[in-house]
């Protein structure tokens, strides 16, 4: 995981990530007043949760996205099936892609949008 999103309300974010990010092992790895911070191991990049920093509202911006690089399909499946599930809006359906590897879609609570992929070897 790498990159962060800014949200508009932290709380409610973080239960959904928790959930999301936590049927694939991801675990809270830092968190502030401003911030929560995940990771699947520690030696892996993480994900940061945060409100603005400039105090304005928090908006997706267009073309903008983060992906997760997972190590297999049904991973993907569950990333996708469990974001839906909490209130997402499907971007993509789970499929195989142009390009080769595996891929799903989504906008979290906030209208982020958030990639899995999986790309065998």
């Amino acid at each position: 995981m790498i990159g962060y999103f800014g949200t508009n309300n932290l709380e409610r974010s973080t239960s959904f990530y928790d959930e999301v990010l936590g049927a694939v092992g991801g675990k809270r790895v830092a968190e502030a007043d401003r911030y929560v911070a995940w990771s699947i191991s520690s030696d892996l990049p993480e994900f940061i949760l945060t409100k603005t920093y400039d105090g304005e509202p928090a908006n997706p911006g267009n073309g903008n996205m983060l992906a997760l690089l997972l190590d297999d399909i049904e991973k993907v499946r569950l990333v996708y099936s469990k974001a839906l599930e909490l209130g997402a809006h499907d971007e993509g359906q789970p499929a195989e892609r142009a390009a080769g590897g595996f891929r799903a879609y989504f906008r979290d609570l906030d209208g982020n949008k958030f990639g899995a992929f999986y790309f065998p070897e």
